[in-house]
């Protein structure tokens, strides 16, 4: 096989292509949210990826309509806020205080809300 038939004519020489339906990206700090211990959330023990997520109907993958990343370290280290990034403006990182709103975040990122899966109930001995 010559190394002409390995590059795609759509993508160079970068390879094959695969398909995704996101419309953009939503990187979260992974090292924020852990010495933060949650702080989202009803009660303040959800992390901001996993609010999000919760909240909005985003799922892992390709197939979900945004990605939403939660990446090692973004290098900032806020006391008390978590670091997130906003692929369609770069230009701005955003520092989210511990216990801010998910919806007016959601409404900031432009996410629109999913459907949420309904409360678990406590399961008791009959």
């Amino acid at each position: 096989m010559a190394a002409d038939e390995l590059v795609s004519p759509e993508l160079g020489a970068l390879g094959r292509g695969l398909e995704s339906r996101w419309s953009g990206a939503i990187l979260v700090c992974s090292k924020c949210s852990k010495k933060l211990d949650g702080g989202f959330g009803r009660k303040g023990r959800t992390s901001l990826g996993k609010a999000l997520r919760k909240r909005f109907g985003l799922k892992k993958g390709r197939k979900s309509p945004v990605g939403l990343i939660e990446v090692k370290c973004l290098g900032v280290c806020p006391k008390g806020a978590v670091t997130l990034v906003d692929t369609s403006r770069p230009d701005t990182w955003r520092l989210v205080p511990a216990g801010a709103d998910i919806e007016a975040i959601g409404r900031d990122l432009g996410l629109e809300p999913g459907v949420q899966a309904p409360p678990r109930r406590a399961i008791t001995a009959k």
